[in-house]
Protein backbone atom coordinates (compact mmCIF):
# COMPACT_ATOMS: atom_id res chain seq x y z
CA UNK A 1 0.00 0.00 0.00
CA UNK A 2 1.53 3.69 -0.50
CA UNK A 3 2.46 5.99 1.94
CA UNK A 4 -0.20 8.92 1.60
CA UNK A 5 1.69 11.74 -0.10
CA UNK A 6 4.44 9.53 -1.81
CA UNK A 7 4.64 9.74 -5.82
CA UNK A 8 2.97 6.56 -7.79
CA UNK A 9 4.93 6.05 -11.07
CA UNK A 10 2.33 3.72 -13.60
CA UNK A 11 5.07 1.54 -15.61
CA UNK A 12 4.59 -0.83 -18.61
CA UNK A 13 7.16 -3.76 -19.47
CA UNK A 14 7.06 -5.13 -22.41
CA UNK A 15 8.64 -6.77 -25.49
CA UNK A 16 8.89 -9.76 -27.43
CA UNK A 17 8.41 -13.14 -26.65
CA UNK A 18 10.70 -14.71 -24.32
CA UNK A 19 13.00 -11.52 -24.38
CA UNK A 20 12.54 -12.08 -20.65
CA UNK A 21 10.23 -9.63 -19.42
CA UNK A 22 8.59 -11.84 -16.68
CA UNK A 23 12.34 -12.60 -15.15
CA UNK A 24 13.47 -9.35 -15.17
CA UNK A 25 10.34 -7.93 -12.89
CA UNK A 26 10.75 -11.41 -11.21
CA UNK A 27 14.25 -10.72 -10.35
CA UNK A 28 13.91 -7.16 -9.38
CA UNK A 29 10.71 -8.19 -6.67
CA UNK A 30 12.67 -11.23 -5.51
CA UNK A 31 15.90 -8.96 -5.18
CA UNK A 32 14.39 -6.12 -3.64
CA UNK A 33 11.93 -7.86 -0.99
CA UNK A 34 8.67 -7.02 -2.53
CA UNK A 35 7.10 -10.11 -2.85
CA UNK A 36 4.32 -11.75 -0.29
CA UNK A 37 5.36 -13.77 2.36
CA UNK A 38 5.71 -17.43 0.98
CA UNK A 39 6.17 -16.72 -3.07
CA UNK A 40 8.75 -17.86 -3.51
CA UNK A 41 8.58 -20.93 -1.54
CA UNK A 42 5.26 -21.90 -3.33
CA UNK A 43 6.87 -21.20 -7.00
CA UNK A 44 9.55 -23.41 -6.07
CA UNK A 45 7.24 -26.17 -4.97
CA UNK A 46 5.19 -25.78 -7.94
CA UNK A 47 7.95 -25.95 -10.30
CA UNK A 48 9.26 -29.16 -8.74
CA UNK A 49 5.33 -31.08 -8.84
CA UNK A 50 5.05 -30.41 -12.19
CA UNK A 51 9.23 -31.14 -13.02
CA UNK A 52 10.07 -27.55 -14.42
CA UNK A 53 13.27 -25.74 -13.42
CA UNK A 54 12.44 -22.63 -11.04
CA UNK A 55 11.88 -19.52 -12.58
CA UNK A 56 11.35 -15.67 -11.17
CA UNK A 57 9.13 -15.74 -14.59
CA UNK A 58 6.61 -18.34 -12.75
CA UNK A 59 6.16 -15.56 -9.92
CA UNK A 60 3.97 -13.23 -12.49
CA UNK A 61 2.27 -15.88 -14.65
CA UNK A 62 -0.78 -15.71 -12.87
CA UNK A 63 -2.31 -18.75 -14.88
CA UNK A 64 -1.75 -22.23 -14.70
CA UNK A 65 -2.21 -22.29 -18.07
CA UNK A 66 0.86 -19.84 -18.98
CA UNK A 67 3.03 -21.93 -16.83
CA UNK A 68 1.97 -24.93 -19.33
CA UNK A 69 2.52 -22.99 -22.31
CA UNK A 70 5.20 -20.85 -21.24
CA UNK A 71 4.25 -17.47 -22.35
CA UNK A 72 2.41 -14.58 -20.42
CA UNK A 73 -1.29 -14.50 -21.48
CA UNK A 74 -2.31 -11.80 -19.35
CA UNK A 75 -1.39 -8.44 -18.23
CA UNK A 76 -0.22 -8.39 -14.69
CA UNK A 77 0.15 -5.74 -12.14
CA UNK A 78 2.44 -5.38 -8.65
CA UNK A 79 2.89 -2.73 -6.33
CA UNK A 80 6.63 -2.16 -5.90
CA UNK A 81 8.43 0.67 -4.13
CA UNK A 82 12.04 2.03 -4.55
CA UNK A 83 13.16 5.03 -1.90
CA UNK A 84 12.12 7.59 -4.14
CA UNK A 85 8.14 6.55 -4.83
CA UNK A 86 5.55 3.97 -5.62
CA UNK A 87 5.27 1.95 -8.95
CA UNK A 88 2.49 0.34 -10.16
CA UNK A 89 4.68 -2.20 -12.58
CA UNK A 90 2.05 -3.73 -15.88
CA UNK A 91 3.85 -6.99 -17.45
CA UNK A 92 2.15 -6.99 -20.95
CA UNK A 93 2.12 -10.09 -23.42
CA UNK A 94 4.36 -10.41 -26.17
CA UNK A 95 3.35 -13.19 -27.53
CA UNK A 96 1.45 -11.39 -31.43
CA UNK A 97 -1.74 -12.96 -30.56
CA UNK A 98 -2.09 -11.49 -27.29
CA UNK A 99 -1.30 -7.60 -28.32
CA UNK A 100 -5.15 -7.11 -27.11
CA UNK A 101 -3.93 -7.61 -23.52
CA UNK A 102 -1.38 -5.33 -23.88
CA UNK A 103 -3.87 -2.33 -25.26
CA UNK A 104 -5.22 -2.39 -22.12
CA UNK A 105 -2.39 -3.60 -19.66
CA UNK A 106 -0.73 -0.35 -21.19
CA UNK A 107 -3.19 2.02 -21.30
CA UNK A 108 -2.47 3.69 -18.12
CA UNK A 109 0.96 3.87 -18.22
CA UNK A 110 2.79 7.01 -17.92
CA UNK A 111 6.17 5.43 -19.00
CA UNK A 112 7.34 2.32 -20.43
CA UNK A 113 10.37 -0.19 -20.83
CA UNK A 114 11.16 -2.17 -23.52
CA UNK A 115 12.85 -5.73 -23.18
CA UNK A 116 14.98 -7.17 -25.86
CA UNK A 117 17.37 -9.97 -25.97
CA UNK A 118 20.46 -9.53 -26.15
CA UNK A 119 21.36 -12.51 -28.21
CA UNK A 120 18.30 -12.07 -30.94
CA UNK A 121 18.59 -8.47 -31.27
CA UNK A 122 15.32 -6.23 -32.07
CA UNK A 123 12.92 -8.13 -33.82
CA UNK A 124 9.53 -7.04 -35.50
CA UNK A 125 7.18 -7.55 -32.52
CA UNK A 126 9.95 -5.27 -30.73
CA UNK A 127 8.99 -2.62 -32.65
CA UNK A 128 5.34 -3.44 -33.22
CA UNK A 129 5.04 -2.95 -29.23
CA UNK A 130 7.02 0.16 -29.90
CA UNK A 131 4.51 1.71 -32.04
CA UNK A 132 1.47 0.40 -29.82
CA UNK A 133 3.05 2.51 -27.14
CA UNK A 134 3.10 5.27 -29.52
CA UNK A 135 0.06 5.15 -30.41
CA UNK A 136 -0.81 5.25 -26.52
CA UNK A 137 0.70 8.32 -25.55
CA UNK A 138 3.10 6.59 -23.62
CA UNK A 139 6.26 9.01 -24.58
CA UNK A 140 8.65 8.08 -22.64
CA UNK A 141 10.15 4.55 -23.07
CA UNK A 142 13.31 3.31 -21.93
CA UNK A 143 15.41 -0.04 -23.05
CA UNK A 144 16.31 -2.97 -21.02
CA UNK A 145 18.87 -5.10 -23.05
CA UNK A 146 18.40 -8.38 -21.38
CA UNK A 147 20.46 -12.03 -21.49
CA UNK A 148 23.43 -9.82 -21.28
CA UNK A 149 24.90 -13.25 -20.22
CA UNK A 150 24.17 -15.16 -23.28
CA UNK A 151 26.66 -13.08 -25.42
CA UNK A 152 29.22 -12.95 -22.40
CA UNK A 153 28.53 -9.14 -21.84
CA UNK A 154 29.88 -7.91 -24.83
CA UNK A 155 29.91 -4.12 -24.89
CA UNK A 156 29.61 -3.67 -28.67
CA UNK A 157 26.08 -5.94 -29.08
CA UNK A 158 24.40 -3.41 -26.28
CA UNK A 159 25.58 -0.73 -27.86
CA UNK A 160 24.33 -1.76 -31.82
CA UNK A 161 20.83 -2.65 -30.25
CA UNK A 162 20.61 0.56 -28.40
CA UNK A 163 21.50 2.48 -31.07
CA UNK A 164 19.20 1.01 -33.43
CA UNK A 165 16.27 0.84 -30.87
CA UNK A 166 17.19 3.92 -30.26
CA UNK A 167 16.64 5.20 -34.05
CA UNK A 168 13.60 3.85 -34.47
CA UNK A 169 11.67 5.42 -31.11
CA UNK A 170 13.05 8.53 -32.34
CA UNK A 171 11.30 8.01 -35.92
CA UNK A 172 7.63 7.17 -34.15
CA UNK A 173 8.38 10.69 -32.13
CA UNK A 174 8.90 8.80 -28.04
CA UNK A 175 11.49 10.15 -25.97
CA UNK A 176 13.69 7.34 -25.50
CA UNK A 177 15.27 6.69 -22.05
CA UNK A 178 17.50 4.99 -20.18
CA UNK A 179 19.60 2.16 -21.85
CA UNK A 180 19.91 -0.86 -19.56
CA UNK A 181 22.29 -3.76 -19.78
CA UNK A 182 21.56 -6.59 -17.62
CA UNK A 183 21.00 -10.28 -17.04
CA UNK A 184 17.73 -10.76 -15.16
CA UNK A 185 18.76 -14.26 -14.56
CA UNK A 186 21.66 -13.56 -12.73
CA UNK A 187 21.00 -10.45 -10.99
CA UNK A 188 23.29 -8.07 -13.05
CA UNK A 189 22.85 -4.35 -13.45
CA UNK A 190 19.61 -4.61 -11.76
CA UNK A 191 19.97 -2.91 -8.04
CA UNK A 192 23.07 -1.78 -8.49
CA UNK A 193 26.20 -1.80 -11.30
CA UNK A 194 27.29 -4.50 -12.60
CA UNK A 195 30.84 -5.31 -12.36
CA UNK A 196 30.81 -7.85 -15.38
CA UNK A 197 30.00 -4.43 -17.32
CA UNK A 198 32.53 -2.00 -16.20
CA UNK A 199 32.37 -0.31 -19.52
CA UNK A 200 28.89 0.35 -18.69
CA UNK A 201 28.31 4.75 -17.03
CA UNK A 202 24.78 4.64 -17.14
CA UNK A 203 22.08 4.02 -14.45
CA UNK A 204 21.07 0.29 -13.16
CA UNK A 205 17.70 -0.49 -13.54
CA UNK A 206 16.30 0.59 -9.96
CA UNK A 207 18.56 3.71 -10.75
CA UNK A 208 16.80 4.26 -14.36
CA UNK A 209 13.28 3.64 -13.08
CA UNK A 210 13.94 6.50 -10.40
CA UNK A 211 14.88 8.83 -13.30
CA UNK A 212 11.93 8.40 -15.10
CA UNK A 213 9.20 11.90 -15.38
CA UNK A 214 6.01 11.57 -13.93
CA UNK A 215 3.46 13.18 -16.47
CA UNK A 216 1.69 16.49 -15.57
CA UNK A 217 -1.38 16.10 -14.41
CA UNK A 218 -3.88 16.96 -17.30
CA UNK A 219 -6.00 20.35 -16.19
CA UNK A 220 -9.86 20.10 -16.89
CA UNK A 221 -11.99 17.29 -15.14
CA UNK A 222 -12.96 14.09 -16.91
CA UNK A 223 -14.41 11.51 -15.17
CA UNK A 224 -15.89 8.77 -17.50
CA UNK A 225 -19.15 7.41 -15.17
CA UNK A 226 -18.63 3.49 -15.19
CA UNK A 227 -22.39 2.74 -12.84
CA UNK A 228 -25.03 4.62 -11.49
CA UNK A 229 -25.86 3.12 -8.17
CA UNK A 230 -28.96 3.97 -6.17
CA UNK A 231 -29.28 3.38 -2.58
CA UNK A 232 -32.42 4.32 -0.22
CA UNK A 233 -33.05 8.12 -2.29
CA UNK A 234 -29.73 8.41 -3.61
CA UNK A 235 -28.28 8.36 -7.13
CA UNK A 236 -24.65 7.60 -7.00
CA UNK A 237 -22.46 8.10 -10.08
CA UNK A 238 -19.42 6.01 -9.88
CA UNK A 239 -16.64 6.49 -12.01
CA UNK A 240 -12.41 6.92 -11.88
CA UNK A 241 -11.26 10.65 -12.43
CA UNK A 242 -9.39 10.11 -15.19
CA UNK A 243 -8.01 13.89 -15.30
CA UNK A 244 -8.38 16.95 -13.11
CA UNK A 245 -10.23 16.61 -9.62
CA UNK A 246 -13.56 17.45 -8.60
CA UNK A 247 -14.86 18.50 -5.39
CA UNK A 248 -18.56 19.00 -3.82
CA UNK A 249 -19.93 22.48 -4.81
CA UNK A 250 -18.62 22.15 -8.38
CA UNK A 251 -20.67 23.12 -11.31
CA UNK A 252 -20.41 20.34 -13.63
CA UNK A 253 -21.12 19.39 -16.97
CA UNK A 254 -22.19 15.81 -18.15
CA UNK A 255 -22.08 14.63 -21.22
CA UNK A 256 -23.01 14.16 -24.10
CA UNK A 257 -26.77 15.35 -22.90
CA UNK A 258 -25.13 18.33 -21.99
CA UNK A 259 -26.68 18.78 -18.85
CA UNK A 260 -25.46 20.85 -16.13
CA UNK A 261 -25.63 20.55 -12.14
CA UNK A 262 -23.86 20.74 -9.38
CA UNK A 263 -21.61 18.29 -6.94
CA UNK A 264 -23.33 17.85 -3.38
CA UNK A 265 -21.20 15.04 -1.69
CA UNK A 266 -18.73 12.46 -2.66
CA UNK A 267 -19.86 9.71 -1.32
CA UNK A 268 -18.09 7.35 1.46
CA UNK A 269 -18.55 3.12 0.92
CA UNK A 270 -16.85 2.80 4.37
CA UNK A 271 -17.74 4.67 7.89
CA UNK A 272 -14.27 7.24 7.88
CA UNK A 273 -13.77 7.44 4.04
CA UNK A 274 -16.26 10.56 4.18
CA UNK A 275 -14.39 13.37 1.89
CA UNK A 276 -15.05 16.11 0.24
CA UNK A 277 -13.06 16.13 -3.25
CA UNK A 278 -10.86 13.32 -5.47
CA UNK A 279 -8.20 13.98 -8.13
CA UNK A 280 -7.05 12.06 -11.06
CA UNK A 281 -6.42 8.22 -10.60
CA UNK A 282 -8.84 8.12 -7.86
CA UNK A 283 -12.09 6.11 -7.79
CA UNK A 284 -15.12 8.18 -6.53
CA UNK A 285 -18.73 8.31 -6.14
CA UNK A 286 -20.76 11.94 -6.79
CA UNK A 287 -23.93 12.57 -5.78
CA UNK A 288 -25.35 15.37 -7.57
CA UNK A 289 -28.02 18.25 -7.04
CA UNK A 290 -30.29 17.77 -10.22
CA UNK A 291 -32.39 14.61 -10.82
CA UNK A 292 -31.03 13.35 -14.35
CA UNK A 293 -31.33 9.94 -15.86
CA UNK A 294 -27.49 9.44 -16.32
CA UNK A 295 -25.69 6.34 -17.74
CA UNK A 296 -22.69 4.44 -18.31
CA UNK A 297 -20.37 5.98 -20.65
CA UNK A 298 -21.11 9.84 -19.92
CA UNK A 299 -18.74 11.71 -19.20
CA UNK A 300 -18.32 14.51 -16.09
CA UNK A 301 -16.25 17.75 -16.74
CA UNK A 302 -16.13 21.33 -15.99
CA UNK A 303 -18.72 23.04 -17.76
CA UNK A 304 -15.93 25.64 -19.15
CA UNK A 305 -14.11 22.64 -20.23
CA UNK A 306 -15.87 20.26 -21.82
CA UNK A 307 -15.35 16.97 -24.08
CA UNK A 308 -16.22 17.25 -27.76
CA UNK A 309 -19.77 15.67 -28.32
CA UNK A 310 -19.37 13.93 -31.71
CA UNK A 311 -20.70 10.85 -34.05
CA UNK A 312 -17.53 11.42 -36.36
CA UNK A 313 -13.81 11.62 -35.41
CA UNK A 314 -10.63 10.90 -37.49
CA UNK A 315 -7.90 8.74 -35.81
CA UNK A 316 -4.59 6.95 -36.01
CA UNK A 317 -5.01 3.10 -35.74
CA UNK A 318 -3.35 0.30 -34.83
CA UNK A 319 -4.80 -3.09 -37.13
CA UNK A 320 -4.06 -6.70 -35.13
CA UNK A 321 -7.50 -8.50 -35.99
CA UNK A 322 -7.71 -11.70 -37.55
CA UNK A 323 -9.33 -10.42 -40.86
CA UNK A 324 -8.57 -7.01 -42.42
CA UNK A 325 -10.41 -4.03 -41.08
CA UNK A 326 -12.71 -2.75 -44.12
CA UNK A 327 -14.20 -0.04 -44.67
CA UNK A 328 -18.70 -0.55 -44.86
CA UNK A 329 -18.06 -3.34 -42.00
CA UNK A 330 -19.40 -2.51 -38.54
CA UNK A 331 -17.22 -2.92 -35.07
CA UNK A 332 -17.74 -2.08 -31.82
CA UNK A 333 -15.95 1.50 -30.44
CA UNK A 334 -15.40 1.06 -27.01
CA UNK A 335 -13.59 4.66 -25.75
CA UNK A 336 -13.38 5.11 -21.90
CA UNK A 337 -17.10 3.62 -20.63
CA UNK A 338 -18.69 4.53 -23.74
CA UNK A 339 -19.48 1.77 -26.58
CA UNK A 340 -21.11 2.25 -29.83
CA UNK A 341 -21.55 0.53 -33.32
CA UNK A 342 -18.51 2.02 -35.52
CA UNK A 343 -18.26 1.93 -39.39
CA UNK A 344 -14.98 3.10 -40.50
CA UNK A 345 -15.72 5.36 -44.02
CA UNK A 346 -11.97 6.44 -45.10
CA UNK A 347 -8.61 4.57 -44.90
CA UNK A 348 -5.60 6.76 -45.48
CA UNK A 349 -1.76 6.93 -44.72
CA UNK A 350 -1.40 3.05 -44.47
CA UNK A 351 2.21 2.10 -43.02
CA UNK A 352 3.57 -1.02 -41.60
CA UNK A 353 4.36 -0.85 -38.41
CA UNK A 354 7.49 -2.98 -38.02
CA UNK A 355 9.30 -1.19 -41.23
CA UNK A 356 7.35 1.83 -41.24
CA UNK A 357 7.33 2.06 -45.01
CA UNK A 358 4.22 3.58 -46.32
CA UNK A 359 1.56 1.12 -48.06
CA UNK A 360 -0.36 2.06 -51.07
CA UNK A 361 -4.16 3.09 -50.20
CA UNK A 362 -6.41 0.76 -50.56
CA UNK A 363 -9.85 0.04 -48.52
CA UNK A 364 -8.84 -2.15 -45.89
CA UNK A 365 -5.88 -1.95 -43.40
CA UNK A 366 -4.10 -5.45 -42.79
CA UNK A 367 -2.55 -6.76 -39.44
CA UNK A 368 0.09 -4.65 -37.63
CA UNK A 369 -0.43 -2.17 -39.75
CA UNK A 370 -0.75 1.60 -38.67
CA UNK A 371 -3.59 3.85 -40.96
CA UNK A 372 -5.66 7.10 -40.61
CA UNK A 373 -8.95 6.74 -40.38
CA UNK A 374 -12.00 7.93 -40.30
CA UNK A 375 -15.09 6.60 -38.38
CA UNK A 376 -18.96 7.10 -38.44
CA UNK A 377 -20.63 6.17 -35.06
CA UNK A 378 -24.38 5.27 -34.53
CA UNK A 379 -24.64 7.68 -31.88
CA UNK A 380 -22.99 10.88 -30.29
CA UNK A 381 -20.18 10.27 -27.57
CA UNK A 382 -18.32 12.58 -25.50
CA UNK A 383 -14.58 12.41 -26.62
CA UNK A 384 -11.56 14.20 -26.94
CA UNK A 385 -8.18 14.92 -28.90
CA UNK A 386 -5.67 12.58 -27.40
CA UNK A 387 -3.45 15.60 -27.80
CA UNK A 388 -6.09 17.05 -24.98
CA UNK A 389 -6.85 14.22 -22.99
CA UNK A 390 -5.81 11.15 -22.78
CA UNK A 391 -8.62 8.55 -21.13
CA UNK A 392 -11.20 10.09 -23.16
CA UNK A 393 -8.88 10.32 -26.39
CA UNK A 394 -8.18 6.63 -27.02
CA UNK A 395 -10.04 3.75 -27.93
CA UNK A 396 -10.08 0.39 -29.18
CA UNK A 397 -12.36 -1.63 -32.01
CA UNK A 398 -14.05 -4.97 -31.29
CA UNK A 399 -14.08 -7.41 -34.64
CA UNK A 400 -17.17 -9.52 -33.32
CA UNK A 401 -16.21 -10.58 -29.93
CA UNK A 402 -12.34 -10.11 -30.39
CA UNK A 403 -10.27 -6.66 -29.83
CA UNK A 404 -8.94 -6.50 -32.88
CA UNK A 405 -7.48 -2.58 -32.98
CA UNK A 406 -6.43 0.03 -31.17
CA UNK A 407 -6.31 3.62 -31.97
CA UNK A 408 -6.12 7.56 -30.20
CA UNK A 409 -8.55 10.01 -31.48
CA UNK A 410 -7.01 13.02 -33.62
CA UNK A 411 -10.06 14.80 -34.38
CA UNK A 412 -13.56 15.04 -33.85
CA UNK A 413 -16.09 15.46 -36.54
CA UNK A 414 -19.57 16.30 -37.22
CA UNK A 415 -22.37 14.87 -37.38
CA UNK A 416 -23.13 11.41 -38.61
CA UNK A 417 -22.09 10.45 -42.28
CA UNK A 418 -24.80 9.81 -44.46
CA UNK A 419 -24.16 5.97 -45.24
CA UNK A 420 -27.14 4.92 -44.19
CA UNK A 421 -30.84 5.58 -44.95
CA UNK A 422 -32.34 8.21 -48.05
CA UNK A 423 -30.93 11.44 -49.32
CA UNK A 424 -33.13 13.34 -51.94
CA UNK A 425 -31.66 17.41 -52.69
CA UNK A 426 -30.67 18.99 -49.65
CA UNK A 427 -32.98 16.45 -47.19
CA UNK A 428 -30.76 14.11 -45.45
CA UNK A 429 -32.81 11.23 -42.94
CA UNK A 430 -30.01 8.56 -41.34
CA UNK A 431 -31.84 5.61 -40.93
CA UNK A 432 -31.44 1.84 -40.66
CA UNK A 433 -34.81 0.70 -41.87
CA UNK A 434 -33.19 -2.14 -43.75
CA UNK A 435 -30.56 -3.41 -41.48
CA UNK A 436 -30.33 -6.85 -40.27
CA UNK A 437 -30.61 -7.75 -36.64
CA UNK A 438 -30.22 -10.85 -35.00
CA UNK A 439 -29.86 -11.87 -31.35
CA UNK A 440 -26.09 -12.89 -29.96
CA UNK A 441 -26.56 -15.64 -27.78
CA UNK A 442 -22.64 -14.79 -26.86
CA UNK A 443 -23.36 -11.95 -24.83
CA UNK A 444 -27.28 -11.89 -24.69
CA UNK A 445 -27.30 -8.97 -26.66
CA UNK A 446 -29.46 -7.86 -30.01
CA UNK A 447 -27.17 -6.39 -32.45
CA UNK A 448 -27.13 -5.49 -36.42
CA UNK A 449 -25.36 -7.63 -39.37
CA UNK A 450 -24.25 -6.49 -42.59
CA UNK A 451 -22.53 -3.94 -44.61
CA UNK A 452 -23.56 -0.50 -44.84
CA UNK A 453 -25.33 1.25 -47.81
CA UNK A 454 -24.98 3.87 -50.20
CA UNK A 455 -28.14 5.91 -49.36
CA UNK A 456 -31.08 5.85 -51.33
CA UNK A 457 -32.68 8.37 -53.09
CA UNK A 458 -35.95 9.01 -54.78
CA UNK A 459 -36.57 6.35 -57.67
CA UNK A 460 -34.31 3.53 -56.08
CA UNK A 461 -35.70 0.50 -55.23
CA UNK A 462 -35.86 -0.89 -51.45
CA UNK A 463 -35.10 -4.02 -50.38
CA UNK A 464 -38.78 -5.07 -48.70
CA UNK A 465 -38.00 -8.31 -47.42
CA UNK A 466 -34.65 -9.56 -45.44
CA UNK A 467 -33.68 -12.21 -42.81
CA UNK A 468 -34.79 -10.34 -40.18
CA UNK A 469 -37.70 -7.82 -41.54
CA UNK A 470 -40.47 -7.98 -44.11
CA UNK A 471 -42.03 -4.61 -45.21
CA UNK A 472 -45.60 -3.70 -47.04
CA UNK A 473 -44.48 -2.59 -50.84
CA UNK A 474 -45.90 1.00 -50.18
CA UNK A 475 -45.36 2.41 -46.22
CA UNK A 476 -43.88 5.44 -44.21
CA UNK A 477 -40.70 6.03 -42.63
CA UNK A 478 -40.48 8.73 -39.87
CA UNK A 479 -36.99 9.61 -39.17
CA UNK A 480 -37.28 12.02 -35.76
CA UNK A 481 -33.73 12.86 -35.85
CA UNK A 482 -33.59 14.48 -39.20
CA UNK A 483 -37.18 15.70 -38.92
CA UNK A 484 -37.67 13.95 -42.55
CA UNK A 485 -40.71 11.65 -43.74
CA UNK A 486 -39.71 9.00 -46.17
CA UNK A 487 -42.68 7.56 -49.04
CA UNK A 488 -42.17 4.11 -50.31
CA UNK A 489 -44.63 3.44 -52.95
CA UNK A 490 -44.44 0.27 -54.83
CA UNK A 491 -41.10 -0.78 -53.43
CA UNK A 492 -39.13 2.42 -54.43
CA UNK A 493 -38.21 5.98 -52.80
CA UNK A 494 -41.33 7.84 -53.81
CA UNK A 495 -40.63 11.21 -51.95
CA UNK A 496 -38.92 12.67 -48.90
CA UNK A 497 -40.34 15.68 -47.36
CA UNK A 498 -39.83 17.48 -44.44
CA UNK A 499 -41.47 15.94 -40.93
CA UNK A 500 -43.63 19.08 -40.20
CA UNK A 501 -44.51 18.59 -43.68
CA UNK A 502 -45.95 15.26 -43.58
CA UNK A 503 -49.80 13.99 -43.88
CA UNK A 504 -50.82 10.98 -42.07
CA UNK A 505 -52.63 9.00 -45.27
CA UNK A 506 -53.60 5.65 -43.36
CA UNK A 507 -50.61 3.74 -45.00
CA UNK A 508 -47.84 1.75 -41.95
CA UNK A 509 -45.70 4.11 -40.54
CA UNK A 510 -42.53 2.72 -39.12
CA UNK A 511 -39.28 4.82 -37.45
CA UNK A 512 -35.83 5.02 -38.46
CA UNK A 513 -35.23 1.81 -37.17
CA UNK A 514 -37.95 0.00 -38.72
CA UNK A 515 -40.53 -0.21 -35.50
CA UNK A 516 -43.55 -0.04 -36.34
CA UNK A 517 -45.81 2.90 -35.04
CA UNK A 518 -48.92 2.76 -33.28
CA UNK A 519 -50.69 5.06 -35.23
CA UNK A 520 -54.49 4.82 -37.12
CA UNK A 521 -55.53 8.07 -37.43
CA UNK A 522 -54.56 11.63 -37.97
CA UNK A 523 -55.07 12.46 -34.58
CA UNK A 524 -52.61 9.40 -33.40
CA UNK A 525 -50.42 10.32 -35.91
CA UNK A 526 -49.97 14.50 -34.36
CA UNK A 527 -49.97 13.32 -30.47
CA UNK A 528 -47.07 10.31 -31.72
CA UNK A 529 -45.27 13.03 -33.50
CA UNK A 530 -45.21 15.42 -30.61
CA UNK A 531 -43.68 12.23 -28.13
CA UNK A 532 -41.39 10.88 -30.61
CA UNK A 533 -39.69 14.62 -31.69
CA UNK A 534 -39.12 15.38 -27.72
CA UNK A 535 -37.74 11.83 -26.69
CA UNK A 536 -34.94 11.41 -23.97
CA UNK A 537 -33.37 9.16 -22.03
CA UNK A 538 -35.54 9.83 -18.94
CA UNK A 539 -39.06 9.16 -20.89
CA UNK A 540 -38.00 6.92 -23.81
CA UNK A 541 -39.07 3.68 -22.41
CA UNK A 542 -41.85 5.34 -21.34
CA UNK A 543 -42.68 6.69 -24.99
CA UNK A 544 -41.09 3.36 -26.66
CA UNK A 545 -43.66 1.23 -25.07
CA UNK A 546 -46.63 3.73 -25.82
CA UNK A 547 -45.90 4.36 -29.43
CA UNK A 548 -43.18 1.91 -30.69
CA UNK A 549 -44.27 -2.23 -32.17
CA UNK A 550 -40.67 -4.25 -32.52
CA UNK A 551 -42.26 -7.21 -34.21
CA UNK A 552 -44.94 -5.17 -36.81
CA UNK A 553 -42.45 -5.69 -39.57
CA UNK A 554 -39.45 -7.22 -37.70
CA UNK A 555 -37.99 -10.91 -36.06
CA UNK A 556 -34.57 -11.57 -34.25
CA UNK A 557 -33.40 -14.96 -35.44
CA UNK A 558 -30.74 -16.09 -33.19
CA UNK A 559 -27.11 -16.07 -33.95
CA UNK A 560 -25.43 -15.19 -37.53
CA UNK A 561 -25.27 -18.54 -39.04
CA UNK A 562 -28.19 -17.65 -41.28
CA UNK A 563 -27.06 -14.44 -42.66
CA UNK A 564 -25.80 -14.28 -46.23
CA UNK A 565 -23.44 -11.13 -45.83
Amino acid sequence: MADEGRQTLRLVVTGHVDHGKSTVIGRLLHDTGSLPEGAVERIRRVSAETGQPFELAFLLDAFEEERRQGITIDTTQLQFRTARRDYVIIDAPGHKQFLKNMISGASGAEAAFLVVDARRGVEEQSRRHAHMLALLGIGQVGLLVNKMDLVGYDRAAFEAISREMGLFLGSLGLRAGASVPLSALEGENVLRPSPRMPWHKGPSLVAALDGLEKDREEEGLRLPIQDVYKFDDRRILAGRVEAGRVKAGDRVLISPGGKETRVASLAAWLPGDQRDRAGTGESVGLMVEDEFFNRRGEVVSGPDDPPAVADRLKASIFWMGRRPLETGRRYRLRLATSEAEATVEEIGGLMDSSSLAPIPARGRVGPDEVAEVEIALDRKIALDPFSRHKATGRFVLVDGFDVAGGGIVTAALGEAAEGRGFAHGRLRARCEVFEEYYYSLGDLSVRKAGDGRRPFTVGDPVPLRGQSYGFPESFDIAVFRDLVAVLIRGGQVAALVPLADYVYGGLPVVNGRGFGLLVNSPEEWARARADLSAMTPENEARLARRWLDFNAFRHIPIGLADFDI
